[in-house]
C-alpha cells in the first residue's frame, strides 16, 4: 500500500500525515499482537507451569480495551484528539514495561489489564483521522489502517520469535517498549486535527449526520465480522496439524497469514471498486467468509487448506474495505472520538465472544467447531444484510 493511494491533498493534513499515523500503529503493536501467542513461554517462568492462565490473559487486553475505548473517544472529542492518541501511545509503553519487569503471575496481569485500559491506540488513531478527513480520503485512511493491523499480525510474531534466542519472549515486554516511545515522539510532531482544515473546507453535507440506524447498523456488522473471522483464529494451528500431520511450523504459519497477506496485497483495489457501493462489498465479504469457513471443515490436503484460506481473505477483504466506508460514512457530522470509541468496543466485544465460543466449542467438538461456527455466523448476517435496510437507513454517501 502506497501513500499516494489515500488521495489526500490538505496542505496542513497530507498524505505523509496519514501515513505517519497508520506507521505509528504498526510499530506500536508488535508486543501487543506479537507476544500473546508465546504466553504459554512466559507463563511458566511466573508461576504457572502449566500455563493454564494462558487463554485467559489473552483476552484480558481486549476486554479492558473494549470497556475504555468509548470513554476516552469521548474525552478526546473534549480534551483533543492528538492528546488523547498520544495518551494511548504513552499508555501502552508504561504496560509494556511493567510487563516487562513483572516477576509474579498477578503483576503481569495487572500489566495487562493497563495495556487494555491505556492503551487502545487503534481507536485513537482512528478518531485522530476521522478529525482530519472525511468522505473516500478517510475510508481510504482506515483502509490503510486495517492494513497496517494486518502487517501486524503477519509480522510481529515473526519477529519476536526471530529476537527469542536472545532475548526471553517475557522480556521482549520491555525492549518492545521502546517503540510505542518512538511512536509518540512522531506523533507529537503531527498537527492537531482541528487545526488542519478550516470549517469552510469541509463538503457541506458534513453537517447532516447518516441517521442514527445506519450507525447501529455498523455496529452490529461489526461485531458479527469480528465474529466471523477472529473465531477461526486461536485453533488454526490444531486443525492445521490434524488435516496435514508432519507439517511444518512455518507452513501452519503461512497458512494463518494468507487471509491477511491477501487483504495486504488487494485492499486499495477493492477500495475503489466498492468505495460507491459498500453494501455490496459487505454481503459479497460475509457469504465468501461462509463459504471459505465452512470449507474448512471439509479441507484435507494443502491445496484445499489453501483455497479456502483465500477465499477467507478475499471475504476478510471485501468486509474489512467496507465496513471502513460505512465507518467513514457514518463518521460524517459527528464527533470522531466518541464513534470510533463506540466501534472499537463492538468490535474488542465481537473478538472476547469468539475466544470464548472458539475455546468451549473446540473442547466440545474439536478444532474444526469454531470455523464451523463462525461461517454459520456469517451466513446468517447475510441473510440478515439481504433484508430491506430500513428507509431512512443510509448505506453510503
Amino acid at each position: 500500500m502506497t501513500v499516494e493511494a489515500l488521495g489526500v491533498s490538505r496542505p496542513a493534513f497530507g498524505r505523509r500525515q496519514a501515513h505517519a499515523v497508520a506507521a505509528c500503529y504498526f510499530v506500536a503493536s508488535f508486543a501487543a499482537l506479537g507476544l500473546p501467542p508465546y504466553f504459554t513461554e512466559i507463563l511458566p517462568g511466573l508461576g504457572d507451569r502449566a500455563a493454564r492462565w494462558a487463554g485467559v490473559l489473552y483476552v484480558v487486553p481486549t476486554v479492558f480495551s473494549a470497556l475504555a475505548a468509548p470513554l476516552w473517544g469521548r474525552l478526546a472529542d473534549r480534551f483533543g484528539r492528538k492528546r488523547l492518541l498520544l495518551r494511548a501511545q504513552l499508555g501502552l509503553a508504561v504496560s509494556f514495561l511493567l510487563a516487562g519487569w513483572a516477576d509474579s503471575l498477578t503483576m503481569f496481569t495487572v500489566a495487562l489489564v493497563l495495556q487494555g485500559i491505556l492503551g487502545g491506540t487503534f481507536a485513537a488513531s482512528n478518531g485522530y483521522l476521522g478529525a482530519a478527513l472525511d468522505g473516500p480520503r478517510l475510508s481510504r485512511a482506515l483502509t490503510l489502517m486495517q492494513g497496517s493491523a494486518r502487517a501486524a499480525l503477519v509480522f510481529a510474531p515473526i519477529f519476536v520469535g526471530a529476537l527469542s534466542p536472545w532475548l526471553a519472549p517475557h522480556r521482549q515486554y520491555a525492549f518492545l517498549a521502546l517503540l510505542p516511545l518512538a511512536a509518540a515522539l512522531l506523533l507529537a510532531a503531527l498537527p492537531e486535527p482541528a487545526e488542519a482544515e478550516e470549517p469552510a473546507e469541509r463538503e457541506p453535507e458534513a453537517a447532516d449526520p447518516a441517521p442514527r440506524a445506519a450507525l447501529r447498523r455498523l455496529y452490529a456488522l461489526e461485531f458479527a465480522f469480528v465474529f466471523s473471522t477472529v473465531i477461526s483464529f486461536p485453533y488454526l494451528i490444531s486443525l492445521v496439524e490434524e488435516r496435514l500431520p508432519g507439517a511444518s511450523a512455518a507452513l501452519s504459519g503461512l497458512l494463518f497469514a494468507l487471509p491477511h497477506l491477501c487483504y495486504l496485497l488487494t485492499a486499495l483495489t477493492v477500495h475503489r471498486v466498492i468505495h460507491a457501493r459498500p453494501r455490496h462489498g459487505i454481503d459479497l465479504g460475509f457469504a465468501l467468509i461462509a463459504l471459505g469457513l465452512a470449507g474448512h471443515g471439509v479441507a484435507d490436503s494443502l491445496p484445499a487448506l489453501v483455497a479456502v484460506r483465500m477465499l477467507l481473505g478475499a471475504g476478510l477483504t471485501l468486509g474489512m474495505v467496507g465496513l471502513s466506508v460505512l465507518a467513514a460514512d457514518c463518521a460524517r457530522g459527528r464527533a470522531p472520538g466518541g464513534m470510533f470509541g463506540s466501534l472499537e468496543f463492538f468490535s474488542k466485544a465481537g473478538a472476547v465472544a469468539a475466544g470464548v465460543t472458539a475455546a468451549v466449542g473446540s473442547a466440545r467438538f474439536g478444532p474444526a467447531a469454531p470455523v464451523l461456527i463462525g461461517g454459520g455466523m456469517a451466513a446468517l448476517t447475510v441473510l440478515a444484510t439481504l433484508l430491506p435496510p430500513h428507509p431512512r437507513t443510509r448505506w453510503s454517501h
